[in-house]
């Protein structure tokens, strides 16, 4: 009885289990042979306007000369601060970091920014009045850099 339900198992678990191993042995070859055509497809005499990789790399500047969403509102910012007041610029700053958690990683470095701005729109006395903690106290501390 315990001979045929070990038997049972085995025959259970056939296909499938001749299918994964299949795969563990065909994958691996398979990923290999693919690496080694994409290196053979790679122009290694430098020459730019033969490469395989020439459009990739036209896509890539493009992307790298678009602006980080961080830079953008910085300089939104900054253009409200001009604009407007420094009041409205740091409001707006809480209200992004607030929407959007990744920015707060560069909250600091914009209301310095923000603070360095004022001092040279507003004077160091009016640009202090409008500090706050936003970004705990970066916005002062830009404007006494851009004082001091």
């Amino acid at each position: 009885m315990k001979h045929s339900s070990t038997r049972q198992t085995r025959r259970g678990r056939g296909p499938a289990h001749r299918i994964g191993r299949s795969l563990a042995f065909v994958l691996p070859v398979v990923l290999v042979l693919s690496g080694t055509l994409a290196v053979t497809r790679v122009d290694w005499s430098g020459d730019p306007s033969d490469s395989v990789l020439a459009a990739s790399e036209a896509s890539s500047s493009k992307a790298s000369s678009a602006r980080a969403p961080h830079q953008v509102l910085r300089d939104r910012l900054l253009t409200e601060l001009q604009e407007e007041d420094p009041g409205v610029a740091l409001t707006h700053l809480q209200q992004a970091v607030n929407e959007r958690p990744s920015l707060a990683d560069h909250c600091a470095t914009i209301a310095r920014a923000l603070g360095r701005a004022a001092v040279k729109a507003y004077g160091p006395t009016r640009a202090q009045s409008y500090a706050r903690p936003v970004c705990d106290t970066a916005f002062a501390s830009g404007v006494l850099a851009a004082h001091g």
